[in-house]
């Protein structure tokens, strides 16, 4: 397995970086679908997590964030070890790790602004939530990203009336709106048009890097993979059989994660 570079250790020098170790899950016992994970991610650039449908990408992020629960393993953050954490420990982890989904998870019959704003949700009294009375800094800030993302003329459009483009541009503003310290982007342009996609990829890519936010992104595309990021990691049968930088990755190493060749022509 190739060595990324730029790597820190978990003693070391980047108090963000993502520490797992011997990460498993099991949906069935004795069924693994992570298969003892490890991995040591900086706190600062894009890392692509590639590899055939079924083989834990998800499931490795939803662990991270305890969108799932994991069977066993360490995966620490921010001094913290996210698997053990409870209660209001983890709903305070899940302040600082923004998440972007594959199909939006947007409130359909809000607008855009009231979505955006839903990503303060952790951070103001519940009393303001419950009256959508948000302090005008996080009103300023989510029309500042709107402006961002190319939406600012649609703030008060419902969400159900946008475009799929439409709604993940939102999706990120709204991840970016809970200043996180991670953001996880979990398939997020399976679901549209090659050049909808190259522009969410490079509005999650530029708006994560200005504020120097790290990146975990899952995506089928490996040509978007070594397009965008600095680091691929490549998955198949819950394992880790690829870590480095994208222009190492070769066609021997993407039979190894996808098996077969005959496919290796038609990559985009």
């Amino acid at each position: 397995m190739n060595a990324a570079p730029g790597l820190v250790t978990e003693s070391g020098q980047d108090a963000r970086s993502l520490v797992i170790r011997d990460l498993v899950k099991e949906y069935r016992r004795n069924k693994p679908v992570l298969r003892g994970i490890n991995l040591t991610i900086a706190g600062h650039g894009l890392t692509a997590v590639i590899g055939p449908s079924g083989t834990g990408k998800s499931t490795l992020l939803r662990c991270i964030n305890r969108l799932v629960e994991p069977t066993s393993g360490e995966i620490k953050f921010m001094g913290q070890d996210l698997a053990r954490l409870r209660g209001r420990q983890l709903r305070e982890a899940r302040r600082r790790i923004g998440m972007v989904f594959q199909e939006y998870n947007l409130v359909e019959r809000l607008t855009v602004m009231e979505n955006l704003l839903s990503g303060r949700l952790g951070y103001v009294p519940v009393w303001r939530a419950w009256l959508r009375k948000f302090p005008q800094a996080d009103i300023d800030r989510a029309f500042g990203l709107l402006d961002a993302v190319g939406l600012e003329r649609v703030a008060l459009r419902r969400a159900d009336a946008l475009s799929g483009g439409q709604r993940q541009r939102v999706g990120i503003a709204r991840a970016i709106m809970q200043e996180p310290d991670l953001i996880l982007a979990d398939e997020p342009t399976s679901s549209l048009d090659p050049k909808t996609s190259v522009e969410i990829m490079e509005i999650l890519s530029r708006l994560a890097g200005e504020r120097d936010i790290p990146v975990i992104v899952n995506i089928h595309n490996v040509g978007l993979a070594k397009r965008f990021a600095q680091r691929v990691v490549g998955m198949t049968g819950g394992h880790v059989v690829y870590d480095g930088p994208p222009d190492g990755l070769t066609d021997a190493d993407l039979k190894a994660i996808y098996g077969g060749e005959n496919w290796l022509d038609e990559r985009p």
